[in-house]
């Protein structure tokens, strides 16, 4: 039950992030609900081949597919009604920010926990490394179907926050158990990333001359 609270959080929050690039684009609907489900099944779908789970569970289990659609209309209906400013266009940002946040916090758990549950390799890298793929895998193909560079690879606290988070639910899985160690994994994947959105943590940036490279995280979705 905890995996599909998650699973269903996740899909609906990438869901939304999905439909809000594609609409900041200028995509008609057709494109809204692509990069919607790029953004909520992609990474699902890369985590199940890897674990030998084929078909992919959104092929046999449409409910994933249907929210995500369903998610975009509803989203693409209700950015058509707005009338925009500057304080509505910051909405907008936050909404954006919050819905990638959860999703990436809720795909981390489905990920490193169907990992943990297949018990095959290593307890620590397989899961985790299922967990970081399900979380940023269709984040990346909605960015590279809407021509810009995979957030993944601009907002540095982003896959780190996915990775810390699925360390955290190896080590607790066998101490708590499934439940309590998802939890945990969310919070720590939620707090990281809000943490680094609200005060602008970044990796250190190579740059000519040994100087450090800052951005403020709050300047990297000027596509919104």
């Amino acid at each position: 039950m905890t995996w599909i609270l998650f699973d269903w959080a996740g899909t609906i929050a990438f869901a939304v992030s999905g439909a809000m690039v594609g609409l900041s684009r200028r995509m008609d609907i057709f494109g809204v609900i692509v990069l919607a489900l790029l953004t909520a099944v992609g990474g699902g779908m890369v985590r199940d081949v890897l674990a030998g789970i084929t078909p992919p569970g959104a092929m046999t289990k449409p409910t994933d597919l249907l929210m995500s659609i369903v998610t975009a209309i509803l989203v693409s209906f209700a950015y058509s009604a707005m009338h925009f400013d500057s304080r509505r266009r910051k909405n907008m940002t936050f909404l954006y920010n919050l819905s990638d946040t959860i999703g990436l916090a809720s795909f981390t758990v489905t990920g490193a926990s169907t990992g943990l549950m297949q018990g095959t390799g290593d307890p620590y890298v397989f899961p985790v490394t299922l967990g970081v793929i399900t979380a940023v895998g269709g984040g990346m193909l909605r960015d590279l179907m809407a021509q810009r560079v995979p957030v993944v690879l601009r907002m540095d606290v982003y896959a780190v926050a996915s990775l810390a988070g699925g360390i955290v639910m190896c080590w607790s899985w066998p101490i708590w158990g499934t439940e309590i160690s998802s939890w945990i994994c969310f919070l720590v994947v939620l707090l990281l990333r809000g943490c680094a959105l609200h005060f602008g943590w970044q990796l250190y940036h190579p740059h000519p001359g040994g100087r450090m490279f800052h951005r403020r995280a709050k300047h990297q979705n000027k596509d919104l």
